[in-house]
């Protein structure tokens, strides 16, 4: 029998234990976007659909065995970074993914939750703009991460525009800002020197959206993974989200998750 290989996505980033976010989305994102996903956790929480009721940490030594394991073995062609709500841990990943010369790394700045609920302490905010964001290929902040970022406020597609380019100048790397939050609904600007790309997403009537930022980032991941440039990676990501969206999975008492598998036609689904 012929042996096979596959593309290969790491995710860094928290658990959610009820499956709509974090490292669950992530893994699922990445099956059904055709690569292999693997995983370096830096936390646990207790959470569901209606808030985030506590944090648990790795310590960062943990987490660097986990990142050595996978690069000294299953080397990934593309990174995925999420929740990560300590400077310690991100200090960790950045040294780890620059000692290995990572491709393709994605920075979900994962500062709030869909729910309200802050996961980013800000103490790790400036770690992450100094060490961490220098390294990533694209970052995909939504309109208050963006804000945080280019250290500007943001009412209008004008002021996406401006944050853009100030975060790319700032860190050296592509910018996505997802329009979700307040302005322009399913609007996302990808911005990379000097040159703009506005997505004009479909507006689709759900209001269970959790865990879209988590699950974008990954299918662009799975998209840079195997081969496809930076746009049309976005852009593929942004027809899976739809999709799942579309899909209308309807869980939980909160913002429900979607439902990631919706284009997964297998007899043992059945």
């Amino acid at each position: 029998m012929n042996k096979k290989t596959m593309k290969t996505v790491l995710s860094i980033a928290g658990s959610d234990c009820s499956g709509g976010a974090g490292i669950q989305a992530d893994l699922k994102t990445m099956t059904v976007n055709g690569v292999y996903g693997m995983s370096a956790v830096t936390a646990l929480t207790a959470q569901n659909t209606t808030g985030v009721a506590g944090i648990y940490e790795v310590t960062p030594e943990f987490l660097k065995e986990q990142i050595d394991m996978i690069f000294t073995d299953i080397r990934p062609d593309a990174v995925k970074v999420g929740m990560v709500s300590c400077a310690g841990l991100i200090e960790v990943i950045a040294e780890r993914l620059d000692f290995y010369h990572a491709s393709n790394i994605v920075v979900d700045p994962v500062m709030i939750a869909t729910s309200g609920s802050e996961l980013l302490k800000q103490e790790a905010v400036s770690i992450l703009k100094k060490r961490l964001l220098p390294l990533a290929l694209l970052v995909t902040p939504n309109i208050p991460e963006a804000e945080i970022l280019g250290g500007i406020k943001i009412n209008n597609e004008t002021d996406m525009e401006t944050a853009a380019e100030k975060i790319c100048d700032d860190y050296g790397c592509a910018v996505l800002i997802k329009g979700g939050h307040r302005i322009s609904d399913a609007n996302d600007l990808l911005y990379f020197k000097g040159c703009k790309k506005w997505f004009r997403g479909r507006r689709i009537d759900n209001s269970n959206t959790h865990g879209t930022g988590c699950t974008l980032s990954s299918a662009i991941a799975s998209n840079l993974a195997k081969g496809y440039g930076v746009e049309e990676s976005v852009h593929r990501a942004k027809e899976y989200i739809s999709g799942a969206l579309e899909a209308m999975l309807d869980l939980g008492r909160g913002s429900g998750p979607m439902n990631h598998a919706f284009d997964v036609k297998s007899d043992f689904a059945e």
